[in-house]
């Protein structure tokens, strides 16, 4: 008899959004239109559950009555045919994990076992063969599994106590063919001639054979991944091909060799390689005194620069961090967890350095999304399938985790289906006070903190290593490793507190190679015993634990009298925290397993990372007759461009893959989190301009500061797949010309370099695309005197005889001050449009002395106000930037018919245009022909009107009337925008509901609103942290700015002692406040299923409700929440009913956004009451402007509730549209809430639920939306007590 019990939730018809999304997928996408319906439901089994703790959990944790029904046991297929899905063992389930943590709020001292399973029921006419296409689409087999229907006898998992270590024996001795087949047995990244020099050391210097275990962490240690051997291997011989373009590059080398004598003048441990190559000009710049600001530190984190900032009028020096990650191996085969990991681990590298981690950018690369499934590659996923699922791994980490995500962008390019490209590109900073940075002494202790160790991700930094085929990516599953962002976020918290970051000595982040490498390059001699690290479930061999890359784990460094300290800061953020190694004084890698040493591996054998390798290099030289800067970039605009159809050129560039909107993709990201990101990605009145870089505010905990930091990037495939070279150097002039456009200065900017390429050979033309870019690379960086202190280098894109286009993506970062900034977005009609143009030589390559005066010139225009918005050109040309700079306030533009209808179209990197009021054109005309005398030539000067050989002109004008004209050619705003909308919209739909009418409601107004008996000069808000909660900071922030007190606390879940003792420090903490504030977040995992759980549950202890009845009943008490606070309060019933109580199925409630997907945007709430006293400072009537993100926003009801509702004056706001009118119009009623209800309150309005986030407000934040932000909402909440 089982002593599982087994329950399946379904989302009732008007609510399975998933389902719905499923069926159109499998009838449109899989062709099958004979589906009639289909069926998500969540399997949950579990055990160890007592009968109390099932029935309460039944509807608060695995359910909500108004919008699920439950089945318990089983249900009534109703003639469908079904299928379950379950993850693979050892991956990470993070509903089931939720599941279970919630569970144990409800009885501390039980200890559940969960298991969740997703079952799809599919009605209609299916055949067998459309059903296996069926399960295809819905089951990555690289970390999922069908499961039968079965029940188990058991959920606990029973482990086979693992195997000693297996020793080679006889290795030392073996013969060349002996060690030969023992390699290929092996599966190994590194190459047989790693293999001979590991048998030459350990014959030579151990005498005695290696263990399985020291061959996996060589192998490990000395992957592509983890030390660059690609990038590291010796380039004997460089010959250049023929061809026009070979001067420059040739001329670079040469400079680059010069160099190179100068700098390691009589050093023979150096050689011309291309990590050296890509390292050069940094050298170079540093010894001519350009890179002063560059923190010097041993650590291996991220390019990190000292910037003095003004805080309160007082001059700091605070630490900048900035990384690019890439993850592209992981997310081609497992798009959700690949991608979510490649966030996480480009945050853990600044995190690592003690830097707070506040904004990224995500640039990726793929195939064409739009084409038919039928065209997919075998042993590929779908590009559609991989481009949503990607994004919603990546958004779904950093939603979790609290992070801004300013900019997202994907590239398209058809050689991108050979692996994706993921980049994740993160800032971090932290005042330098708290950042230590010391050496590891012998004695010292490290700490493993934060995840628990599993088989996710062994073989990682070795997979993403390879080149891969059709069978290679069936057998990847292990290498994938699985997020965990709450753990991280924990990480981050602990981080960011001064005091904690002030002991920590060095750190490093487990990223690729795990315990081996991470714990191992944090000392040159260490003992780590690894039975002491804690593992997620037993049965992991030494080598498992050695070489396994589980996520959200740091190493700590610190001295032996600040353990005990360290170790009781963790626990106070909820973190796991374990001594697992100590600093020994011989550098040897010991790792230790059942008391045995299983690694035992000097330090300088580590450090010669393998074999050394070598090659030669033949320069592929680009085609003059192929030049691309001669050519129309998109086919469909040059085919029209030739049949004299300018509006078709103008309609084909807009609905072009890499120009057209991806509105749909940028909106999954939170954009807003943090309240310091000063653009949102897309700005003016309808938020349709995309801005081109991300800026966002220092970090400050505490205090006014008005320094940004920016971060824009460059890169064309189809420019770099014409000529690498030239790709390199414009993809740094791009990224440089992005940030000047949105005001920064760039003789501030420092580059940071993502490289991605073919898998190279022994053939020397393979290794062309790499060494010219790299080439180009630096002569940008000696051109501009601006150094790259950073990257990452990716070489294995390829799969079978496909590669991707030779990739260099430039990141360019800049400090600024807020006033600084320009937004993109057209401001008003009767302005000028101007172009500032760039000088290239014989070779199309720019002119850097004509660029850096130029670029000079257009900021100080910019500081001086001359300039109102300004866009940065790229290889689309004119008519796509403008379209985008008039799309945010719908307004039109007219172009001077004197600009020929090629140069509208054109390449051209580096340029800008700008927008000056009218009577300021003269002055920006003459300032730039100043500047710009020593570059003009004779062509320039005999001829003056044309726009091609001047450095700046008039070229056009902003218009009133919403459309965009040329001589006799007239395109509407509406024409414009479809074409520019349509292309992406089945791939990442913004509109799920074609409903646009306006809702009629009146506004409420109350004489009496309720007044506070209990008055205190100065309230305390009560602010609690679950597992999850991301917005704990923004809330403090706000009230502590309105004039309240804030306590902060983080509930403790580890065991049961740490419930107990979290529920008595919660109830202590409300009985010394006034109000409680339920902060956003995704407690328990909005993402993939649930809201608010924790809080919900938490709440519901009877101490904790009877501590809350009394806030409110006896103490006059207020509560706000927001986001997944409304979610909790509404979960709780404090409102509508305005007390703890259970759900019924006709309650109010908050589900999933009709789109189906998390949505982050500015939305505009009119208040429409006045019975609360959070809303006694707003006006009635009056509209606001605040950010939304969340996944589960939907406010629904029964029609006698919502009457009710408005009856009572307990509907707080409604979303409105651009005419302040409430409407059920997606674009505005963001996530199709019934009657466009954003916020409600319980009867006497004391307690305010709302989903937009007040809090995400302050100077200089989203200055490039519209409307007022503040709402007063704190500041009324304050005052009541006064």
């Amino acid at each position: 008899m089982s002593s599982v019990r087994r329950i399946y939730v379904e989302k009732r018809p008007e609510f399975a959004i998933q389902a719905k999304e499923l069926q159109s997928e499998i009838r449109s996408y899989l062709g099958m239109k004979t589906v009639t319906g289909v069926r998500v439901l969540t399997r949950y089994d579990m055990e160890n559950i007592s009968e109390e703790t099932y029935q309460k959990a039944l509807m608060t944790v695995f359910s909500e009555p108004p919008v699920d029904e439950v089945y318990e046991e089983t249900f009534d297929l109703q003639g469908g045919l079904a299928f379950s899905v379950e993850y693979l063992p050892g991956q990470y389930d993070q509903r089931a994990d939720s599941a279970e943590q919630c569970v144990k709020l409800l009885n501390e001292n039980e200890q559940p076992v969960i298991r969740s399973a997703t079952t799809y029921v599919i009605a209609g006419e299916v055949n067998e063969a459309q059903m296996e296409a069926i399960k295809k689409h819905c089951i990555n087999p690289v970390d999922s599994r069908e499961t039968g229907w079965d029940k188990p006898e058991t959920l606990k998992d029973k482990f086979e106590d693992p195997e000693d270590i297996k020793i080679f024996d006889g290795f030392q001795q073996m013969s060349r063919d002996e060690l030969k087949t023992l390699y290929d047995s092996l599966g190994l990244a590194m190459t047989f001639k790693d293999f001979l020099h590991i048998q030459n050391y350990f014959k030579g210097e151990e005498h005695r054979d290696p263990s399985m275990t020291e061959i996996r962490v060589l192998d490990t240690y000395w992957s592509d991944h983890c030390r660059h051997t690609t990038f590291s291997t010796e380039l004997k011989e460089v010959t250049f091909g023929a061809g026009y373009y070979r001067k420059p590059m040739e001329e670079t080398y040469q400079d680059y060799l010069k160099t190179y004598e100068e700098l390691y003048k009589g050093r023979e441990d150096k050689f011309v390689c291309l990590m050296d190559l890509a390292l050069m000009a940094m050298k170079r710049l540093k010894r001519e005194g350009k890179l002063e600001d560059q923190e010097e530190s041993d650590e291996i984190n991220a390019c990190s620069i000292v910037v003095p900032v003004e805080v309160d009028g007082q001059t700091e020096e605070w630490l900048v961090n900035f990384k690019n990650e890439t993850h592209n191996h992981p997310t081609e085969i497992e798009p959700f967890g690949g991608a979510a990991t490649c966030l996480g681990g480009a945050i853990r590298d600044p995190l690592s350095g003690r830097t707070y981690v506040y904004q990224a950018m995500r640039v990726t690369g793929a195939a064409d999304p739009t084409v038919s499934v039928k065209d997919t590659l075998e042993g590929k996923l779908p590009q559609k399938k991989l481009v949503r699922g990607a994004a919603q791994g990546y958004s779904s980490y950093g939603n979790q985790i609290g992070l801004a995500t300013g900019y997202v962008k994907e590239i398209y390019h058809p050689d991108y289906v050979a692996k994706r490209m993921e980049i994740g590109a993160v800032l971090g900073a932290a005042p330098r006070r708290a950042v230590q940075r010391l050496t590891s002494d012998p004695g010292d202790i490290i700490i493993l903190l934060g995840g628990r160790t599993g088989r996710d991700g062994i073989g990682g930094a070795t997979g993403s290593s390879k080149a891969h085929n059709t069978e290679s990516t069936a057998v990847c599953g292990a290498e994938v490793q699985k997020g965990n962002p709450p753990t991280e976020r924990k990480i981050q918290r602990l981080f960011r507190r001064e005091e904690v970051a002030h002991i920590i000595k060095k750190c490093n982040d487990f990223g690729a190679g795990g315990v081996s490498v991470a714990i191992g390059e944090l000392a040159a001699g260490l003992k780590v015993q690894l039975d002491k690290v804690p593992k997620k479930y037993a049965g992991l061999d030494g080598t498992e634990i050695a070489i396994s890359e589980s996520q959200e784990r740091m190493a700590v460094v610190v001295a032996p009298e600040d353990v005990q300290q360290f170790l009781s800061y963790a626990k106070e953020e909820n973190l796991e925290a374990v001594e697992v190694a100590v600093v020994t004084k011989e550098p040897r890698l010991i790792l230790e397993w059942r008391g045995k040493e299983i690694v035992n591996i000097s330090r300088a054998f580590l450090d010669t990372n393998g074999a050394h390798q070598e090659t030669t290099v033949a320069v592929d030289i680009p085609r003059q007759e192929e030049n691309f800067f001669e050519k129309i970039e998109i086919p469909a605009v040059a085919k029209a461009l030739e049949q004299e159809d300018i509006k078709a050129a103008w309609l084909s560039a807009l609905s072009d893959l890499n120009v057209c909107s991806q509105k749909g993709l940028v909106e999954m990201f939170d954009g807003s989190i943090g309240a310091g990101s000063v653009f949102m990605p897309y700005g003016g009145k309808y938020q349709l301009t995309e801005t081109q870089s991300m800026v966002a505010k220092l970090p400050v905990a505490k205090g006014n500061c008005d320094a940004v930091t920016m971060m824009a990037y460059g890169f064309d495939p189809y420019l770099s797949s014409w000529s690498p070279y030239h790709g390199a150097v414009y993809a740094v002039l791009e990224s440089v010309a992005r940030i000047v456009a949105a005001g920064g200065d760039y003789r501030k900017i420092r580059f940071t370099f993502q490289e991605y390429f073919r898998r190279m050979s022994e053939e020397p033309s393979r290794w062309s695309q790499p060494f010219a870019a790299l080439l180009g690379a630096y002569s940008a960086q000696i051109g501009f005197g601006l150094p790259s202190i950073g990257g990452k280098d990716s070489m294995s894109g390829t799969f079978n005889e496909v590669d991707v286009p030779p990739t260099l993506v430039s990141f360019a970062v800049d400090v600024a001050k807020e006033s600084d900034i320009i937004t993109p977005e057209l401001k008003q009609a009767g302005n000028k449009l101007m172009i500032f143009k760039i000088a290239k030589d014989n070779y199309d390559l720019p002119v850097y002395e004509q660029v850096m005066k130029l670029y000079e010139t257009v900021h100080e225009l910019i500081q001086n106000k001359t300039i109102v918005s300004a866009y940065a050109l790229d290889g689309k040309g004119i008519i796509a930037a403008v379209s985008k700079m008039a799309f945010g306030n719908r307004l039109g533009v007219t172009i001077d018919e004197d600009v020929c209808k090629d140069c509208l179209f054109a390449p051209h990197f580096g340029q800008l245009i700008a927008e000056v009021p009218s009577d300021k054109t003269v002055l920006v005309e003459e300032t730039i022909a100043r500047a710009m005398e020593a570059y003009v030539t004779e062509a320039a000067k005999e001829n003056g009107g044309c726009g091609n050989e001047q450095f700046c002109r008039v070229f056009g004008e902003v218009n009133s009337q919403e459309k965009f004209i040329y001589g006799s050619m007239e395109l509407t705003m509406d024409e414009a925008l479809q074409a520019w909308t349509g292309t992406l919209e089945k791939v990442f739909p913004t509109i799920a509901v074609e409903g646009k009418e306006e809702v009629k409601t009146e506004l409420f107004h109350e004489e009496h609103v309720y007044v506070c008996r209990h008055k205190v000069a100065k309230p305390t808000v009560f602010i609690p942290v679950f597992p999850g909660t991301n917005c704990e900071y923004d809330s403090a922030r706000a009230f502590e700015r309105a004039g309240a007190d804030t306590i902060v606390k983080v509930f403790k879940n580890l065991s049961p002692e740490d419930i107990r003792e979290s529920v008595k420090e919660f109830v202590k903490a409300i009985e010394q406040s006034q109000i409680i504030m339920f902060p956003g977040g995704f407690s328990a995992g909005d993402e993939p299923e649930g809201s608010a759980k924790f809080f919900a549950t938490a709440f519901r202890n009877e101490k904790m409700t009877e501590a809350v009845n009394k806030l409110l009943k006896e103490r006059d008490g207020l509560m706000l929440g927001i986001c997944n606070g409304f979610q909790a309060l509404i979960k709780l019933g404090l409102v509508p009913y305005g007390e703890i109580c259970q759900q019924k199925s006709d309650s109010p409630t908050l589900t999933y956004n009709t789109i189906g997907r998390h949505i982050s945007k500015m939305v505009y709430t009119k208040v429409v009451t006045d019975k609360s006293p959070w809303l006694a400072q707003a006006e009635l009537g009056k509209i606001y402007c605040n950010p939304a993100s969340h996944g589960e926003g939907r406010f629904v009801a029964p029609k006698e509730w919502l009457e009710k509702l408005f009856a009572n004056g307990q509907v707080a706001t409604q979303y409105v549209n651009d005419q302040g009118q409430p409407t059920m119009d997606e674009e505005w009623n963001i996530n199709g809430s019934y009657l466009a209800i954003e916020g409600i309150t319980s009867p006497d309005g004391r307690v305010l639920g709302k989903m937009v986030h007040s809090e995400r407000r302050g100077h200089g934040v989203a200055v490039n939306i519209y409307g007022e932000q503040d709402m007063k909402l704190f500041e009324s909440g304050v005052a009541y007590f006064k």
